[in-house]
């Protein structure tokens, strides 16, 4: 499995067609604690950098980009419920599958991500 990511802080898990969709600890940093998620429909068409969500924490409304192309084909509704899993645990929740409709560009490795951090 692949794991890559996007400059705008979202995780993406890659096994075959199918991408797990998160938040990079970074992300949940920034926000603070995560206190609603407003999760996308399943079966609704998404593309690379589009706005995948909305994320509400104390601080601010946060927009969740996609950093792939595809369909979602499922989310995780445990968030409606427990939202600050995203703050504590945020590089091992998912949020949403997407099934690709085409391969991904512009991501970036762990190592390239954490470095581009530092910049």
């Amino acid at each position: 499995m692949l794991k890559l990511y996007s400059k705008t802080h979202e995780w993406v898990k890659i096994d075959g067609k199918i991408a797990e969709i998160g938040i990079s600890d970074f992300a949940a940093e920034e926000l603070g604690d995560v206190v609603y998620v407003e999760l996308p429909e399943v079966g609704a068409a998404v593309n690379a950098g589009d706005v995948l969500l909305e994320l509400e924490s104390v601080k601010a409304a946060s927009p969740v980009y996609s950093p792939v192309s595809g369909t979602v084909v499922e989310v995780n509704s445990s968030l409606e419920d427990e939202p600050e899993k995203l703050s504590s645990e945020a590089e091992s929740v998912f949020i949403c599958k997407v099934e690709l409709s085409e391969e991904p560009s512009g991501l970036l490795t762990e190592e390239e991500y954490r470095a581009d951090l530092k910049k």
